[in-house]
């Protein structure tokens, strides 16, 4: 016995002739705003919240910074000259782009897991950096020589993004690697 909900409540509404008591909507009205008050916010709450998003968002550029700014090339240097130029003393520019990428390579090769196995291949990838950071030192040694200039700028960032590229090689040599015997222990 399926019926139309519309239907039934038409026929309901034009049954009844049942009438409020006056000033009945009025006092519902009274006890609902009592319970539920309409609140405004105020737009100091706002600034307020803006205000300590900004704050936040400047601390942590300032710990990015500071954090990238400690950062030491990866394999030590032969030599230490106190009066080279490096790419920060150039321009601030080129010290973030310097501190990213050691940054970044530091960070890969925190990440490489040394086994007897990769041992090998981690010490092949390990002279390959040796060599690219005498090469960095020279270059540096160069653009204090020479003072800055395009040629030899740009040489420095392609000696850290070469640093970095081999980094990444490595990583993927050596999962390779693992899943290689992985594959092996497995059959």
């Amino acid at each position: 016995m399926a019926q139309d909900l519309r239907e039934l409540f038409k026929n309901e509404t034009l049954a009844s002739n049942v009438k409020m008591s006056e000033g009945h909507k009025d006092r519902f009205l009274e006890k609902l705003d009592k319970e539920l008050p309409v609140a405004k916010r105020s737009n100091s709450f706002k600034m307020w919240r803006v205000a300590a998003s900004v704050v936040i968002l400047l601390g942590l550029s300032y710990g990015a910074l500071q954090f990238g700014s400690t950062e030491q090339p990866v394999v030590p240097k032969e030599q230490e000259t106190a009066s080279l130029t490096t790419l920060g003393d150039v321009s601030p520019e080129l010290k973030k782009v310097e501190d990213f990428y050691l940054a970044s390579i530091n960070l890969e090769l925190s990440k490489i897991k040394l086994t007897p196995e990769n041992k090998e291949l981690f010490d092949g990838y390990l002279n390959k950096l040796e060599e690219l950071n005498k090469e960095y030192q020279k270059l540096t040694e160069e653009l204090t020589e020479n003072g800055p200039n395009a040629l030899t700028v740009d040489a420095l960032i392609n000696n850290l993004k070469l640093r970095l590229n081999l980094l990444e090689r490595l990583q993927d040599q050596i999962r390779a690697l693992e899943t290689e015997s992985d594959n092996n222990a497995t059959l």
